[in-house]
């Protein structure tokens, strides 16, 4: 089969379309571009995930934008070389803000013909390709399933392909290491990091960082991957006669200042939780069972004991929720985290918590459904069950995060939520932010917003029952265990809203439901902002949760060919922003575009009288493609 090596002319002459907006930018063979999209793709083992995540931390290191996907199977471990086994990680790079991580690739990694295969699909046109030669004899293709052994020519590939025999110069470079030949493949993802770094004008020493933290406590595999990563630089200086120049991407906008890192959704969520513990006084208490997608966050927060943090990884679902609010009537800040199907395992706990009043913050990193689905893909199709998947009159306030920055965002706003109002929270998360990342500008504690929970005071003492409430937010006031005068017993039967006692009584039990949904409508939210042209749009795109990047950058473009077009993005979904109504009726279109069946178009109908509402639905386990969103909202907006 014939491979391509390194061109003799410039492979990457064409890759990107924003070289067309760059007049007289090369400068000592460097071309600056706007932006630019990488996907690294290969074996579940071949550290493609590893790869992206270096390259995006010293992409925003470097001051850059950033938006990122991971993408890997489901399988715990599929066949190595087969195409069920593909991992993949994109990392889309810009000089102003990054809404998504690209539709398309300007650059694929495939480190063998099974990802080649899977892969390619996502990569430009004119975009390049670089591959592992060495990955691609007859043996590798027939794994692969190609039916020839023009793996190019059957694929269609027109790409421009770099071929580079990583393999054989990793093994080159690691020889005297003293390392066996499967540790030596593994440091493979280093050869094609250090390529893709000198391409695009990136700093070494920041990426060797980032490896000798990772293999701290392996300091001759540190070394093997810092040596690698070096070999695939002076690989592309060494062959720069062959590419006319490298890439740079310029900061345009200077960010503000702080200390900034890359953080995915998952590590936000927790440090979120975190900084609301440390600014309400509390403890953090996490009950977790392990599921993909959100087992990542109980990961993070079992290292951060030294805070005060306690996680307990629990027997199932129901038991983690059930111990969360042990630590909620304890006095704690008390979190559940778990993914899809495990909020219906939950459900049962999640009530009692609405009966006793107790704050607890429910984390839902949603998944591919129904049941086990596709556990590692990404949807929004929990929003009704956030909302109402409990049985009987069971009000939660529901939160949704936007990108994976604003996960930090968002779950301390759960928590201050859920402690000031005492009440359970569900906030939903997606695997599209979860495991995405973004340039995050650390904040300082003082400039978060205060939390001050409702403990009840001791001049309540002897007129205090359980159901006393404040008369301004309808909220209970708290009492934990130790505090003399205020012992008392909370449980799911329904109690007398007067002494706290269980009560059977009618009218009671239709007080105490009026009671929690009157103190969960009153709690403030923000008010539903509106971009773009809110004036006098012919259209409304209206979505919610982790879709913002993608309904955001198709409001770009459709603004860009002169349509008048209108965004507004729901993070606040139970209550609802108080000026919902007002902005859906001030549009004669409206559009509400979604990862499921039409669960936001269906809520909004309920609870906003006489709105037409028309849909744009997607349940691939993928995220929107920027494209095709325009395409069909376009085909909306002109019928």
């Amino acid at each position: 089969m014939p491979l391509p090596e390194m061109n003799k002319n410039n492979p990457i002459e064409t890759m990107s379309k924003n070289e067309e907006k760059t007049v007289g930018a090369c400068n000592a063979g460097v071309v600056t571009l706007d932006d630019f999209a990488v996907r690294f793709s290969g074996d579940s083992g071949d550290g493609m995930q590893l790869a992206g995540n270096i390259f995006s931390t010293v992409s925003a290191i470097a001051g850059n934008d950033i938006c990122t996907f991971p993408n890997y199977p489901a399988d715990i471990r599929a066949p190595q070389g087969t195409r069920s086994g593909v991992s993949a990680f994109q990392v889309h790079v810009g000089g102003k803000k990054i809404y998504t991580p690209g539709d398309k690739c300007d650059l694929l990694v495939a480190m063998n013909a099974a990802a080649l295969a899977t892969q390619y699909k996502f990569c430009k046109p004119e975009g390049a390709i670089i591959i592992d030669t060495d990955s691609f004899k007859e043996s590798d293709l027939k794994k692969a399933e190609y039916t020839t052994n023009d793996a190019f020519a059957e694929l269609g590939i027109k790409n421009e392909v770099i071929g580079v025999s990583i393999t054989t110069m990793v093994k080159d470079c690691l020889a005297d290491s003293g390392m066996d030949n499967k540790s030596v493949l593994k440091c493979r993802n280093m050869f094609a990091l250090g390529l893709v770094c000198w391409l695009l004008d990136r700093d070494l020493k920041v990426a060797e960082t980032l490896l000798r933290e990772k293999f701290a406590r392996k300091p001759a595999v540190a070394e093997a991957n810092v040596k690698v990563l070096e070999a695939g630089y002076n690989f592309g200086s060494n062959v720069h006669a062959s590419i006319e120049h490298t890439y740079h991407i310029e900061t345009s906008e200077p960010k503000r200042p702080g200390k900034y890192m890359d953080i995915n959704g998952n590590k936000a969520t927790a440090y979120g939780f975190i900084a609301a513990a440390e600014k309400a006084g509390l403890r953090l208490y996490l009950g977790s069972y392990p599921i993909t997608l959100a087992t990542d966050v109980l990961h993070e927060l079992a290292k951060h004991k030294s805070l005060g943090v306690a996680t307990v990884q629990c027997e199932d679902e129901i038991a983690g929720c059930a111990s969360a609010i042990g630590a909620a009537f304890a006095g704690a800040l008390a979190v559940t985290s778990t993914s899809g199907p495990g909020v219906c395992l939950k459900s049962e706990a999640m009530n009692l918590a609405v009966m006793t009043e107790l704050p607890l913050v429910v984390l839902n990193v949603q998944r591919g459904g129904p049941s086990t689905g596709l556990p590692t893909k990404s949807e929004q199709a929990d929003l009704l069950q956030a909302l109402y998947g409990r049985n009987g009159e069971s009000p939660m306030p529901v939160l949704a995060a936007s990108s994976p920055v604003d996960c930090f965002y968002m779950a301390y706003e759960a928590a201050r939520m859920a402690l000031e109002h005492m009440t359970p929270v569900v906030l939903l998360t997606d695997a599209f932010i979860a495991n995405g990342s973004g340039a995050f500008r650390i904040p300082s504690i003082s400039d978060m917003p205060d939390i001050v929970p409702p403990f009840v005071k001791e001049e309540q003492k002897g007129s205090w029952t359980p159901y006393l409430r404040n008369p301004e937010t309808g909220c209970r006031y708290w009492a934990v265990p130790g505090m003399q005068g205020f012992e008392h017993v909370v449980g799911g039967l329904e109690k007398s809203n007067e002494t706290g006692e269980i009560s059977g009584d009618p009218a009671n039990h239709q007080l105490m439901t009026d009671l929690r949904a009157r103190k969960v409508a009153m709690i403030p939210v923000p008010d539903l902002e509106v971009e773009g042209d809110s004036d006098n749009a012919d259209m409304l795109i209206v979505g919610f949760g982790g879709t913002y990047g993608h309904l955001h950058s198709a409001l770009d473009i459709m603004k860009a060919k002169g349509r008048k077009v209108a965004l507004a993005h729901f993070r606040y979904l139970n209550p609802l922003p108080k000026n919902t109504a007002e902005v859906l009726r001030r549009y004669k279109r409206v559009v509400v575009a979604e990862l499921n069946g039409g669960q936001l178009a269906a809520y909004l109908r309920m609870k906003v009288e006489g709105i037409h509402i028309e849909q744009y639905n997607q349940v691939m386990g993928q995220p929107f493609n920027v494209g095709r969103l325009v395409e069909a909202l376009e085909k909306i907006m002109d019928k």
